[in-house]
């Protein structure tokens, strides 16, 4: 028999329960979406999911400011700073997503071995934060960039670059690759020049890169332009006189300032040996000193005309009085003095021609060696000029509670005292200026200096005179002579100090300080040449011919009229003038 089927029906009440279920799924996870996204009360809320998606993405970054320029007098940039990019990594993130094939490219554009680019990850497989190379070209950097290295990324700095290279060399200095100042006016002047760096708010995809500016922060501060004092026209010509005279005597440095004598203002201030600042690889600790402000030195000869000056205000002498110098030399106590030969009887401008050790040797015993002394101070030796610049010297002006006669000899002729090459310059140009005082400066000034006067014009006005005669056919300095400008100036061969004390008989320093026009001074200029080892070592044959090339250069650039000296002579100077100044 056939067996019945059961049919087992739904009821109509639980279908429809079912279906009302199934079809309001949609709506409440739409709800949810809703709720989170728009409702921002909720503890998973829109508040706390867009907190969560910018914490992924918006991140603050770093505006870099950028360092001050640094120029010469008429604009000449002499410091400036270019945009450059470094390569920075997230050592975590790199392990975790970079392939070997990445790290690979990566290595070969750094220029590294696989295993020397895993070692340095290796050093920094716990940290966030390393460096892969630092101040690239943006066209270096951009190359290794577009390699999409998971976890590597570029940041925007800037480099210090210097386009008159060594010629200004000492003198600028140079910063470090974080951009601080390290050695010269960079150092000095570093919070002037110095940027303060700014941020903004931007969005950052999972490779690092920005998509996206928000919102600025902080805008950034860009350093304040330095203008110095030095004129690059002048600089350049001093820095090529010096370098050809220190390899022409196979010197073992040699320093030279040029002053302008109205202002105080520092034209032209040259190192040897110099180095590149743009290529510090091969950089020696030597060549960085800017000697002309941080070494001292005997002035030796140099000073004898402030011991004429001395002997002037003191009333006891007068320009023509006359010494007696014979027979050549003189012996004072346990040292004997001694002239290159007999010079007979000298007025004062015959002793300071002739650079008579015997005939100042007289002056000065004849002299309180404590208005000497004080003379000098007035000079500005034994102070500081005050410049700010890094390890500038103060040099020695010993005050002796009792002056022996060789001491008080020796000083008179510039040994016992030490100073600069920078503060003979003032020195000299108090003479220049007429007996007036003015502080020195490195940066340019558009204010007329405060004078202050130390000694009457009129006697500087003699010496002036006398250092006229000393710079020409009947003196010492006679290869110091310009043609078409009248030359005052004094050489100074000075024995080097010994380590074991005393002086060496065969290292020498040749010197030569002068001033031009005579009558009516407008630069200074200091040379020193040490320890020239070609035979030559007189102030006269090694430095003086330096003080005619670099002063003739300077007058000519900066349009300082020849004055008359004879019109003969004048006369004769004006082709070689107008072959120098392009005009022939």
């Amino acid at each position: 028999m056939a067996k019945k089927s059961v049919k087992n029906t739904l009821p109509r009440w639980r279908y429809y329960f079912v279906m009302l279920i199934l079809g309001s799924l949609p709506l409440i996870v739409a709800a949810k979406i809703a709720q989170l996204q728009i409702m921002p009360s909720e503890e998973h809320g829109s508040e706390f999911l867009q907190t969560q998606g910018d914490a992924r993405a918006i991140r603050t970054e770093t505006i870099p400011g950028h360092r001050g320029l640094i120029t010469d007098r008429n604009g000449e940039p002499l410091a400036v700073s270019t945009p450059v990019t470094t390569l920075i990594a997230n050592p975590k993130r790199v392990a975790e997503h970079a392939t070997y094939a990445h790290r690979v490219k990566l290595a070969k554009a750094l220029n590294l071995s696989l295993a020397q680019l895993d070692s340095r990850f290796k050093r920094y497989r716990n940290k966030s934060f390393m460096y892969l190379a630092r101040q690239l070209p943006s066209v270096e950097a951009d190359r290794i960039l577009d390699l999409r290295i998971p976890g590597v990324f570029g940041r925007q700095e800037y480099k210090r670059f210097y386009p008159a290279g060594e010629v200004t060399a000492q003198l600028v200095g140079f910063t470090d690759i974080n951009d601080d100042g390290q050695e010269g006016m960079e150092l000095a002047y570093n919070a002037v020049l110095s940027g303060e760096p700014g941020a903004k708010k931007v969005v950052k995809d999972l490779a690092g890169r920005v998509i996206k500016d928000i919102s600025l922060v902080k805008p950034a501060n860009h350093g304040s332009t330095l203008r110095l004092s030095i004129d690059l026209r002048v600089q350049y010509a001093a820095y090529r006189a010096l370098k050809a005279s220190v390899q022409k005597h196979q010197a073992k440095s040699g320093s030279v300032i040029v002053l302008d004598v109205h202002t105080g203002e520092v034209l032209a201030m040259v190192n040897q040996p110099s180095f590149n600042p743009n290529d510090r690889s091969n950089l020696s600790p030597d060549s960085i000193r800017n000697r002309a402000v941080t070494d001292m030195m005997e002035p030796g000869s140099t000073i004898k005309p402030f011991t004429i000056l001395a002997a002037l205000e003191s009333g006891k002498f007068k320009p023509e009085t006359v010494i007696n110098t014979s027979p050549g030399y003189l012996k004072v106590a346990y040292k004997t003095f001694v002239d290159p030969r007999d010079y007979g009887s000298l007025d004062l401008t015959g002793i300071l021609n002739k650079s008579s050790q015997v005939g100042t040797t007289k002056l000065a015993l004849a002299l309180n060696p404590d208005t000497t002394r004080e003379l000098f101070e007035r000079m500005g030796f034994g102070e500081g000029i005050g410049s700010g610049f890094p390890g500038e010297t103060s040099g020695n002006l010993p005050g002796y509670r009792k002056w022996d006669p060789v001491t008080q000899a020796t000083f008179a002729f510039g040994y016992g005292l030490s100073a600069s090459s920078l503060q003979l310059a003032r020195a000299y140009s108090i003479l220049a200026n007429n007996g007036l005082r003015h502080e020195i400066t490195m940066v340019a000034t558009d204010r007329p200096p405060e004078n202050v006067r130390v000694i009457e014009a009129q006697l500087t006005a003699r010496v002036r005179n006398m250092l006229e005669t000393a710079a020409s056919d009947q003196g010492t300095g006679k290869r110091a002579m310009i043609d078409g400008y009248s030359v005052g100036g004094k050489t100074g061969t000075l024995h080097k100090v010994k380590a074991s004390g005393g002086y060496d008989q065969h290292r020498y320093m040749s010197a030569f300080a002068g001033l031009a026009p005579v009558n009516d001074p407008r630069l200074v200029t200091i040379v020193v040449i040490d320890e020239p080892r070609d035979g030559d070592y007189f102030g006269g044959l090694v430095a003086a011919p330096v003080f005619s090339e670099v002063t003739g250069s300077a007058l000519r650039l900066l349009q300082v009229p020849p004055d008359a000296m004879d019109a003969e002579r004048n006369m004769s100077a004006v082709p070689v003038i107008l072959a120098k100044q392009g005009g022939l």
